[in-house]
C-alpha cells in the first residue's frame, strides 16, 4: 500500500531534507517521528480507525505529518484550508465530519461533533477499512460539491518512482493539485518548500533562497509574475520545471514566459478533484497542445468535449447525483480540439459565448488583450443580448488611470486584425481589484 512505500522511503533516507517551512528545514527522520507522535495522538484523543476527519490546516511539517498519520488509520480525510473558512460548517455537515482537527496554529485542537456517518459511500470507504479523502470543488461554476476517493486506487501510482525534486507547495493543501504534489515529492524523498504568501515576490523569493526546482502553479499566477516584474528581482536559476493547469492558459502569456525562460520547460497538466492527475506531455514547452492520460486513465471526446474513464476516480459526489455515465465515463465538460493523440484545451462548455451563432471561447479574447500595453489581467464573459443573444464582455485591470473612452478606442485598434469582429468585446469595463480567487484561478462569474 501506499503508506508502506512512503514509510519506507522516509526510512532509506532519513537526513535527507523533506520541508522547509518558514525557513527552517525538517528532514525524514523528523518526519518519521512526528507521523509516530501524531498517531498517538490520535489514540488519546479517541479518533476511532476510519472517522470521517476534517484536517484544518495548510501546508506546515505538522499538518502533513498528520495527514500521513490519519492515512494509515484509514480515516476518511476533508482537508480545509482558510481559503474555505465561510463555508466550513457546510462542508463538514455534508461530508458528515465526526472529528475536527486544527493544526494550524502551535497547539493542535480536536473536538468531535457528534455527527453520524449514514451517507453510503461513506460507509462503503469504512466497511473496505480504506482511508479516503474529500475534496469541494471552488463552487466558481455553482455550487461546491463534495467527491469522495477511495484513497487506495487513487495514490497507487505515487508508487512508481519518479525524480526527487525541489517542490513549491504553491498549490493548496486541500486542492487536487496540492495533494497531488505533496504526495508526488514525499513518495521520491523529494522536498516540500512552503510559503507563507502566494503572491509573486514571496514564491519567488523562496524559489531563489531554496534553490527550488518545481513551480507547480497556474496560468493566472503566471500572468501576474510576468505583470509583477517580480522575477527581474529573484535568481530563479535553479527552476528546471513549469507546470500549470486548473485553467486554460493564455497563448500570450505561455509564449512571453517561454521567451523569458527559453530553458525551464513548460508542461500543462490536467486533473480534477472528481478524477485526480492524469500523466501529461505538452508538445513543446511554448505549445498548448497536450498528450493526457498514462496507466489507469482512457480519453474520448463526445461531442467535443474531454471524457475520461480512470481506474483512480472518485466514489462519488457526497452532495450531488453521480456524474458518471452508465459505463462508467466522467465527463469534464471541458471542450477540445484534438490532433492525432494530443488535446488543446478550450474552457469549459459553461464559459462558453454565443454570439448570432459563433462561439467565442474567453480564453483566447483574454490572450489578445492581454498583449497590450498596460494591462495587467483580463477576464471575459458573455451577457445577453437580445439581438445577437449574447456579447462578448470584457473586465480589464489596467496599470495607470487611462480613461476608459480612451481604452476601448485602443482596444478595437490593437483587436482588429487578431479576432474576427465578433470576438472582439462590445462592453468593456475597468476595474481596479483582483479577478481570482484564493486558488490563483480566474473568476468570470456575473458577480465577479
Amino acid at each position: 500500500m501506499f503508506i508502506d512505500h512512503v514509510l519506507s522511503v522516509i526510512r532509506a533516507h532519513p537526513d535527507r531534507e523533506a520541508i522547509i517551512w518558514h525557513d527552517r528545514v525538517y528532514t525524514f527522520r523528523w518526519l518519521e517521528e512526528s507521523i509516530s507522535k501524531w498517531s498517538g495522538f490520535l489514540e488519546d484523543n479517541a479518533v476511532a480507525r476510519g472517522s470521517v476527519v476534517s484536517l484544518e490546516a495548510d501546508f506546515s511539517p505538522d499538518s502533513i505529518a498528520l495527514l500521513l498519520a490519519l492515512i494509515a488509520r484509514a480515516c476518511v480525510v476533508v482537508p480545509l484550508t482558510a481559503s474555505v473558512e465561510t463555508k466550513k460548517t457546510e462542508f463538514r455537515e455534508i461530508a458528515q465530519v465526526e472529528t475536527i482537527v486544527r493544526a494550524d496554529g502551535e497547539h493542535p485542537e480536536v473536538s468531535h461533533t457528534g455527527l453520524e456517518v449514514t451517507h453510503a459511500l461513506l460507509l462503503e470507504v469504512r466497511a473496505r477499512n480504506h482511508p479516503g479523502l474529500v475534496l469541494f470543488s471552488s463552487g466558481s461554476t455553482g455550487k461546491s460539491k463534495g467527491a469522495l476517493h477511495d484513497l487506495v486506487p487513487l495514490l497507487e501510482k505515487f508508487t512508481s518512482p519518479r525524480p526527487a525534486l525541489r517542490a513549491i507547495s504553491f498549490l493548496l493543501f486541500d486542492h487536487i493539485g496540492g495533494f497531488n504534489t505533496l504526495l508526488y515529492s514525499l513518495s521520491n524523498a523529494g522536498c516540500i518548500v512552503t510559503v507563507t504568501s502566494r503572491l509573486p515576490d514571496a514564491v519567488c523569493a523562496a524559489i531563489a533562497k531554496h534553490r527550488v526546482q518545481l513551480l507547480p502553479t497556474s496560468p493566472t499566477f503566471i500572468n501576474l509574475l510576468l505583470v509583477s516584474e517580480a522575477y527581474r528581482r529573484h535568481d530563479l536559476s535553479s527552476l528546471e520545471l513549469v507546470t500549470y493547469g486548473t485553467e486554460p492558459m493564455h497563448e500570450s502569456t505561455l509564449r512571453r514566459f517561454h521567451e523569458l525562460y527559453p530553458r525551464i520547460r513548460l508542461q500543462q497538466t490536467y486533473g480534477l478533484s472528481e478524477v485526480g492527475i492524469l500523466r501529461s506531455r505538452s508538445r513543446a514547452s511554448d505549445s498548448l497542445w497536450v498528450r493526457i492520460g498514462g496507466d489507469g486513465y482512457e480519453t474520448r471526446v463526445v461531442d467535443d468535449m474531454l471524457e475520461i474513464k480512470a481506474k483512480s476516480a472518485m466514489l462519488g459526489y457526497l452532495n450531488a447525483p453521480s456524474p458518471f455515465t452508465e459505463d462508467g465515463w466522467f465527463k469534464t465538460y471541458d471542450v477540445v480540439q484534438v490532433d492525432g493523440e494530443d488535446f488543446r484545451i478550450l474552457g469549459r462548455k459553461s464559459e462558453l459565448i454565443n454570439v448570432g451563432g459563433e462561439k467565442v471561447y474567453p480564453a483566447e479574447v483574454e490572450s489578445v488583450l492581454c498583449t497590450m500595453p498596460g494591462v495587467q489581467s483580463v477576464t471575459v464573459r458573455g451577457e445577453p443580448n437580445p439581438i445577437t443573444g449574447q456579447i462578448v464582455t470584457a473586465r480589464v485591470k489596467l496599470d495607470n488611470s487611462e480613461p476608459l473612452s480612451a481604452f476601448r478606442k485602443r482596444m478595437f485598434e490593437h483587436c482588429k486584425n487578431a479576432l474576427p469582429r465578433f470576438k472582439i468585446p462590445q462592453k468593456v469595463v475597468i476595474v481596479s481589484e483582483d479577478m481570482h480567487g484564493e486558488r490563483f484561478k480566474t473568476v468570470r462569474s456575473s458577480s465577479s
